[in-house]
Order: C-alpha cells, then structure tokens, then sequence
C-alpha cells in the first residue's frame, strides 16, 4: 500500500511538472561575459534540485569516510563486548553445571575484554576455590581487588562465603565485619556472621545474633533457640573453673533459658563440681517445675556422688524429701523411682534403696536400675544377688 502511494504521488508530481511547463513563461539568464546562458524557471529549478541530491549524497560519503576508522573502532568494541558478555554468560553456565575449568577460562576471558572484570575475577575466584586451587583463587581475589569500589560488597561477601567453606572463621568474621561496618547490615551477612561466630567460639556474639535474627524471622525460631542453648553450655563451661564467674554467668542467662534441660543439665554439673550443690539443686527443681524431663530426673539422683561424704548425705537427704513429694503424683515414674533409690543409697538407707530400684523394675527394666541394685547388693554382702544383676544389666539392650 505504501508503494502505491508513493507511485501516486511520482505520476502527480511529474503531471504538476508538465502543467507548470505549460502555463510558466518565465526564464533565467546568467551572463558572464563574454559568456550568455538562458534557460526557462521550470529547468533552472530542476536543476536546482537534481544539483542539491547529487551535493547531498556527496558530502555524505565523504562524511563516512571521513569517520571510517572512528566506526570501525566502535564496531570492533561492541564486538569485544558482545564477546565478552558471552564469555562471562558461558563461565556462569560452566560453574553452575559444575563444570569449573571451563568456568575459570570463560571468566579470564571476560576479565580480560570485558567491562566488567571485577565480576569476572570474582566467578573465576570461586571457580578456583572449588577445584581447592586456593594459590590461583587468592590471585583471582587480589585482581578483583584491584577493579575499583563498585564491587566492594560483594568482594567481602565472596571473601567471607569462600572462608566459611574452608572452615578459616577468623578471616571470614574479619570480612563480615568490614563489611558491616561500611555499610548497612543485610540479613544475609548476618546469618553468615552467625554462622562465622559458631565456628569461632565467639558464643557472646552467637547469642547476640541468634537473637537478633529470629527478631526478623531470617531464621527459623527453633534454630535460634538451638543456638541460644549451645552457646549458653559453652559459655558455661567456660566460667566453670570460677565459683564466682560461673555464678554471674548464670545469673546472666535469661530465666526461660535457664529451665531449658540441656541449659540446666550442665549449669547443675558445674555448680556441682565446683561445690554449690545447694545451686544445682535448685537448678535442676526449678527445670523440672516447669518441664519434667526424664535426664533431669536421672540426673537429680546422680550428681550427689560427686560430693564429700558428708555433704552428700545431707544433700541427699533435702533431695529425696523433695523427689518423695514429686512421687505423690507421679508414683509409676520409673525414672523418679530409680532417682529415689539412688539418693537413698547416698543417704546410706539400704532398705528404701532396694525398696524404690525394684519398684522402678516393676514398671521398666532399665540397665541403670540393675546396676544400681548389684552394687547394693555388693554392699549388703549379697554376692548371688549382685551377679544376677550384673547379668540382666548385660542382657539389656
């Protein structure tokens, strides 16, 4: 249809031509002595414009000559930086296909053509690392170095994710904390500093962490508290050579962290072996107050033998008046009635002894109760007894 049109408008003009030939009397005359030039309007103006195309089209092609070099340098870098792009979409297939050779080499190749090299030393990097060439990897990071600040994050980022895979903590904590502190903290660095502060030991900085990263929801809530837990034993442990410190850290600790059993099974041990046994006691009552939990049951009965003679019996004493009003509702708990039995042979009450650990048997035989029951029986100087325990407690899975 366009064609039409302009056919159209060709056949109109060249009438309009015609009749303006026709009807136009006019002439130009140029004199440029000794010579004379006339020719009529309708010639002079066609020539005119036949003169105009032919001037137009000519300074044009002077024109591209004129810029040949500057557009085939243009070409030729568009063609490098289509070379480029390609390379670099190639070395992210290659690594994710795992293939990371191939990777490295498409990389070194953007690197060296394309305008974005930082990112291409970075993939090139990460290639490296994961065939654990970790003497090429660290060149790769020191050219992305070298690349200028626009790819600063992610430089520290790739530097911390590729410690934390080689277990190297302390360089991955340094990078991690560079980075948050030239800039605002994203909940992925967060959780990579979490994770490089579990490895490190730093479990003050865990508990901070853990905390404020289920406050965000970045983390599940139940992993946090596991979290929280670990690092909480482990910072327990660490005071526990100190009555004093112990006893701060303790004090410390949120009061629903305290309860949890794992948090007051060692908080108990502690206190225990560094002679607070009034402590411990109050630690693991006040755990099964809110929770009853089997091991911290066994537990309460266990950790008296790690007293003095004296001392034991006494606290053996204050325990089994406490378990005694625990049975007052929970009279078919083996465990409890294991626990009472043991504190009774602390206490040096034979007869309730063996009275409570049998009991505890007739609900579930349990290893732990026949052992109990032999050594008492060794004591009792009842040597057929002590061997038929000994060896149910063996036939027990």
């Amino acid at each position: 249809m366009r064609s039409l049109f302009w056919l159209l408008a060709v056949f109109a003009a060249a009438v309009a031509i015609v009749i303006l030939g026709r009807v136009d009397a006019g002439y130009v005359l140029f004199i440029y002595p000794p010579y004379r030039v006339e020719m009529t309007m309708l010639f002079y103006a066609l020539a005119s414009v036949a003169a105009f195309v032919v001037l137009y089209f000519l300074f044009r092609v002077l024109g591209q000559a004129v810029s040949l070099p500057g557009t085939v340098g243009a070409y030729r870098a568009r063609r490098r930086r289509e070379r480029a792009h390609a390379a670099l979409a190639s070395a992210l297939q290659a690594y994710y296909e795992g293939r990371y050779r191939r990777a490295e080499k498409q990389a070194a190749l953007a690197f060296e053509t394309g305008p974005s090299p930082g990112l291409a030393a970075l993939l090139a990097a990460r290639a490296s690392h994961q065939m654990r060439d970790f003497e090429r990897r660290d060149r790769w990071l020191e050219r992305a170095d070298g690349t200028g600040d626009a790819l600063q994050t992610a430089r520290l980022v790739s530097r911390a994710e590729l410690a934390l895979e080689e277990r190297d903590f302390g360089a991955a904590r340094d990078a991690l904390r560079k980075l948050q502190s030239e800039g605002p903290r994203h909940i992925a660095t967060a959780r990579m500093l979490l994770r490089a502060a579990r490895g490190a030991g730093a479990w003050d900085e865990v508990l901070r962490l853990a905390g404020q990263l289920v406050k965000r929801d970045a983390i599940p809530h139940a992993l946090a508290e596991e979290y929280k837990v670990q690092a909480n034993v482990e910072l327990l442990s660490r005071s526990a050579d100190d009555a004093g410190a112990f006893e701060r850290r303790w004090r410390d600790i949120p009061g629903r962290d305290q309860i949890h059993p794992r948090v007051a099974a060692a908080a108990a041990r502690h206190a225990t072996a560094l002679g607070r046994a009034t402590l411990a006691r109050e630690i693991l009552e006040r755990a099964l107050s809110t929770e009853w939990t089997s091991k911290l049951v066994t537990l309460y009965g266990e950790l008296p033998s790690q007293l003095d003679y004296a001392e034991r019996s006494e606290e053996a004493r204050l325990r089994i008046e406490r378990a005694e009003r625990w049975l007052s509702t929970r009279n078919r708990d083996p465990e409890l009635l294991a626990t009472l039995g043991r504190l009774c042979c602390h206490a040096e009450l034979w007869g309730k002894a063996k009275s409570f650990l049998e009991a505890s048997l007739s609900f579930e035989e349990t290893r732990a109760a026949h052992l109990e029951l032999a050594r008492l029986a060794e004591r009792l100087g009842q040597p057929a007894d002590a061997q038929n325990h000994f060896r149910r407690a063996a036939e027990l899975p």
